[in-house]
């Protein structure tokens, strides 16, 4: 499952850099996330990363964008060509 920022976000900056697949970038008023690269870090790391350092905690899952495990390492796999 894609991760989703929400209104909450504070625009701190310190997700986007933190994100391996550059799947976070700014938006209008909030940064946003490109579920078509997401993969909450799965290949990358244990955990998502910007989840980790967020200080609002405002990064949710994506009800949109429901992916299993294996769905997600596909998705990583395309994205770094592994």
């Amino acid at each position: 499952m894609a991760l989703l920022i929400t209104d909450e976000c504070i625009n701190c900056d310190v997700c986007e850099p933190a994100c391996p697949n550059e799947a976070i970038s700014e938006g209008d008023d909030i940064y946003v996330i490109d579920p078509d690269l997401c993969t909450e870090c799965v290949g990358h790391f244990d955990e998502p990363q910007c989840v980790v350092i967020c200080p609002v905690d405002c990064i949710p899952h994506d009800p949109n964008h429901i992916e299993t495990e294996s769905d997600l390492m596909s998705k990583y796999k395309r994205i770094t060509g592994q």
